[in-house]
C-alpha cells in the first residue's frame, strides 16, 4: 500500500516557501502539533493569503493529512492579523474541529521565521541550532500543505509578481519557464528593470540573468528600477562589504539587539561577527554565535545605522565554521526568551517605509494565465538534497505530470514534466520543447 510519505516523495513535494526541503522527511516524524506557516511576513508578497482565499479546503485537508501522518493532536494556523477576512473564513471551517485553531500573529518581520512563529503561537522556544521538533512541532507553508492535498506531481508554481509592474499579481507558473515568459505575460518590460529579487526583498536573491527559470522554490519575482536601493544593496559583493565594516562599524550593537533569534535567547550576536571583522578575528570563540544566524537580513536592510552589513558577515562565518568543524557550546541547550522580546518587534510598514517600498502597490490577487512557452529548462536539483536522476532521454514524448527524474537515494524528490513535448536536452536541466 503507498503511504502518504511515499507519495510525497514521488510527487515531489517540498517546502514552497524556502530552501525546498523535502516533506516526506517531515512526514516521517512524531510531532505533537502541527503549524501552518501562513504568515507571509516578506513585504509585497501574497501568495499565501491568496491560496488560503482560492484553495481553503485544500490547505486544510492537507493539514489534516500531516497531521495524521505524524501522529499530531494539535493543528495551528498561524497568520497575521490584519487579514480579517481570512482569519473569519478560517474559523468559520474550524469551528467544530477544537483540536483546530487559529493565531493571529502580529504584523511584523519575521513573524514567519519557523522558530518565530513556534514561539508566537505555542510559547515553545526551539534551543539554538535545533529543530522545530525539539519542541513537538513540525512547521508547513501553505502552498506545501495544497500540494499534499492535491495528490499530484507538483508540476507548477504559484509566485506573486510585484514592486514595479502594471499590476501586482498573483499567478500559477509552469515549473521551467524563464523568469522574462513570466514577467511579460504580466506586462513588464525586463529592459526597464534594475533587477529582480527573487523570493523576497530580506531574504531573496538580486537576478538580472532574466533566463533564469522559476522552480519549485520561487516564491516571487519583485521587480526594481535601476538605482533602487534595495538593487544597489545587493549588489556590493564580499570584498567592498569587509571593507566598508572595517572603516564604519562603531559597535552600537543595535544588529544584536533587534535580532529576532537573539532576542528568543540564542546567543547570535552580529555585531560580534563585524568586529571580528574588524580585528580579524576568525575562528575566535565570541563569533561562534554566528552559526544560529537564520539569515533574516533584519540587522542588515533595517537595524544597522551604517548601512552595513552584519547578515553577510554571519554568513561567512557560518561557512567557515563548518568548514573547520566549529560549534557553539550551546547548541542543542534550552533557552529562554530575552526580556524585551514582546518589545522589539519590527512592524512591517517600518521597514517598507525605510526600504522605499511604499511607492508600489501592496496587493497580489490570483489570476489566471494562459502559458504557451516554446521550451521549458526543468533542473534537475530544485531541493535540499542529492538533485533527481534523468530518467528520459533526448528524442522522448512526455506529457504534464510524467516523471521525468525519479528521486534518488537517500534525501531528495523525483521531478516532473510541466509541459507536453519532446525531450531536447538531458543534463543538469532537461528540456523540454512544446510540441507544434
Amino acid at each position: 500500500m503507498t503511504t502518504l510519505t511515499d507519495r510525497l516523495r514521488s510527487h515531489g513535494v517540498v517546502g514552497a516557501g524556502g530552501a525546498g526541503f523535502p516533506t516526506y522527511v517531515k512526514a516521517q516524524a512524531t510531532a505533537e502539533i502541527v503549524i501552518v506557516n501562513a504568515a507571509e511576513c516578506e513585504p509585497l508578497l501574497h501568495k499565501d493569503k491568496e491560496l488560503l482565499h482560492h484553495y481553503q479546503d485544500h490547505v486544510l485537508a492537507g493539514l489534516r493529512s500531516m497531521m495524521d501522518e505524524v501522529g499530531a493532536t494539535r493543528g495551528i494556523v498561524a497568520i497575521k492579523e490584519k487579514y480579517v477576512d481570512r482569519i473569519a473564513a478560517l474559523e468559520e471551517a474550524l469551528a467544530a474541529e477544537d483540536h483546530l485553531t487559529v493565531f493571529a500573529l502580529g504584523d511584523f518581520y519575521p513573524a514567519g521565521d519557523e522558530f518565530i512563529t513556534i514561539y508566537e503561537a505555542t510559547g515553545r522556544v526551539v534551543p539554538p541550532g535545533g529543530l522545530p521538533l525539539d519542541v513537538g512541532c513540525v512547521v508547513t507553508n501553505v502552498e506545501t500543505l495544497l500540494n499534499i492535498s492535491l495528490a499530484a506531481p507538483v508540476t507548477h508554481k504559484f509566485l506573486t509578481i510585484g514592486g514595479m509592474v502594471p499590476e501586482p499579481v498573483t499567478v500559477r507558473a509552469p515549473v521551467g519557464i524563464s523568469y522574462a515568459e513570466v514577467l511579460a505575460a504580466v506586462g513588464v518590460d525586463v529592459s526597464t528593470l534594475g533587477g529582480v529579487l527573487d523570493g523576497g526583498v530580506m531574504m531573496g536573491k538580486l537576478v538580472k540573468d532574466y533566463s533564469t527559470v522559476v522552480t519549485r522554490t520561487t516564491g516571487g519575482l519583485l521587480c526594481f528600477p535601476e538605482g533602487h536601493g534595495l538593487v544597489t544593496r545587493y549588489e556590493v559583493e564580499k570584498p567592498a562589504r569587509d571593507i566598508i565594516a572595517k572603516s564604519a562599524c562603531d559597535q552600537c550593537s543595535f544588529c544584536t539587539e533587534l535580532c529576532p533569534r537573539y532576542l528568543l535567547g540564542h546567543p547570535v550576536e552580529p555585531h560580534l561577527a563585524m568586529r571580528g571583522l574588524e580585528f580579524n578575528m576568525v575562528g575566535d570563540a565570541m563569533i561562534l554565535g554566528s552559526s544560529f544566524c537564520c539569515e533574516c537580513n533584519l540587522c542588515t536592510l533595517y537595524a544597522c545605522p551604517e548601512d552595513l552589513f552584519p547578515k553577510d558577515a554571519c554568513a561567512d562565518n557560518k561557512v567557515m565554521m563548518k568548514l573547520r568543524g566549529l560549534e557553539h557550546p550551546a547548541k542543542g541547550k534550552p533557552t529562554k526568551p530575552h526580556s524585551m522580546q514582546d518589545y522589539r518587534h519590527v512592524p512591517v510598514s517600518s521597514l517598507m517605509k525605510k526600504l522605499d517600498l511604499l511607492r508600489f502597490q501592496n496587493v497580489g490577487p490570483l489570476v489566471d494565465v494562459r502559458w504557451e512557452p516554446a521550451e521549458v529548462r526543468i533542473p534537475l536539483q530544485q531541493h535540499i538534497g542529492a538533485p533527481a536522476v534523468a530518467r528520459v532521454a533526448v528524442g522522448a514524448l512526455v506529457r504534464v505530470g510524467d516523471e521525468i527524474g525519479a528521486a534518488p537515494d537517500g534525501l531528495g524528490v523525483a521531478i516532473h514534466a510541466s509541459i507536453d513535448g519532446t525531450v531536447t536536452e538531458v543534463g543538469d536541466h532537461i528540456v523540454i520543447r512544446r510540441d507544434q
